[in-house]
C-alpha cells in the first residue's frame, strides 16, 4: 500500500484576528498537488484573508500553514522560498504602468530567480501565447483592456513557473464582457494540472473546473464538497441560502 504524499498546501488550526474581529476561525484544510479548489462565500467571510495567508501577504496568529512541506513562519528564508513557488493573481492587475507587457513579465524571473534575460523573454512569450496575447508584448498596460491586463497578470505569475497558483477574485474588477476571456484562460490553465486555489463568485467556473468547492462564512469553513454535490445538494443552511441568492 502506498501512502498519500504530503498535501501541497496544508493549514492546521489557523486563526487570524484584526483587533477584536476574528477573520479566520480554526481553519483546517489540505490541498493535494494538482487539485483545483474554489473558495466561495458571502463578502467578509474570510475567503481573501485565507488565500492571502497562503503566501504570507497576511500573517496568521495561530496554527500552521505549510506549502510544499515548508512552514510559513517568521523565517524570511521560508517566506521567500514559498513565494518563489506560489503565483498570485489579484482582483486588480497590479501591473507596472511604466513597463511594457514583456518587461512586466520578465521582471521577477530576472530579479528573483536570477534568470538570464534571453531565457526569461522566451518563457514570457510562451506564457503570453498561452493566454492568447503575444501581440501585446511591446505595449504598455494602459493600452490594453481590463480583460487583457488580467491575462497579462496571469502570464506574469506563470513566468515564475510556480507550483501553485492563487487567484483572489480575478474577475470581480472586470466589465462583464471581459470576464469570459479571463475565465477561459483560467480553464485552459486548469487543464495543465496546475494546483489552483481560486476565490471567486463565478459559480459556472466552479462547476466546470473545481475538484472541490469550499464554502466559508464568518471566518470558518462551513461546507466542502465536489461541485456536483455542493451545487445540487448543499447540506448547510448557510450554503443553501448563499446559493439561492447567487444562482438565478
Amino acid at each position: 500500500m502506498t501512502l498519500n504524499p504530503r498535501p501541497e498546501i496544508e493549514l492546521t488550526g489557523v486563526n487570524k484576528w484584526y483587533g477584536e474581529y476574528h477573520a479566520l476561525n480554526d481553519i483546517n484544510l489540505a490541498i493535494r498537488k494538482g487539485e483545483r479548489v474554489v473558495i466561495c462565500g458571502p463578502s467578509g467571510s474570510g475567503k481573501s484573508t485565507l488565500i492571502r495567508c497562503i503566501n504570507r501577504l497576511e500573517v496568521h496568529q495561530e496554527g500552521r500553514i505549510l506549502v510544499g512541506g515548508t512552514e510559513l513562519s517568521e523565517n524570511e528564508k521560508n517566506i521567500d522560498e514559498i513565494r518563489r513557488e506560489v503565483g498570485m493573481v489579484f482582483q486588480h492587475f497590479n501591473l507596472f504602468p511604466h513597463l511594457t507587457i514583456l518587461e512586466n513579465c520578465i521582471l521577477a524571473p530576472v530579479w528573483v530567480r536570477r534568470m538570464d534575460r534571453k531565457k526569461a523573454k522566451e518563457i514570457a512569450m510562451h506564457y503570453l501565447e498561452r493566454v492568447r496575447i503575444p501581440e501585446q508584448a511591446d505595449k504598455y498596460p494602459g493600452q490594453l483592456s481590463g480583460g487583457q491586463q488580467q491575462r497579462v497578470a496571469i502570464a506574469r505569475a506563470l513566468c515564475m513557473q510556480p507550483k501553485v497558483m492563487l487567484f483572489d477574485e480575478p474577475t470581480s474588477a472586470l466589465d462583464p464582457e471581459m470576464v469570459k476571456e479571463v475565465l477561459e484562460t483560467m480553464v485552459s490553465l486548469a487543464d495543465t494540472g496546475m494546483t489552483m486555489v481560486c476565490v471567486t463568485h463565478e459559480m459556472g467556473f466552479a462547476r466546470q473546473v473545481a475538484d472541490r468547492v469550499i464554502f466559508m462564512d464568518r471566518g470558518a469553513i462551513v461546507e466542502e464538497a465536489a461541485p456536483a454535490v455542493f451545487f445540487d445538494n448543499p447540506q448547510n443552511e448557510r450554503s443553501k441560502l448563499f446559493l439561492s441568492q447567487i444562482l438565478h
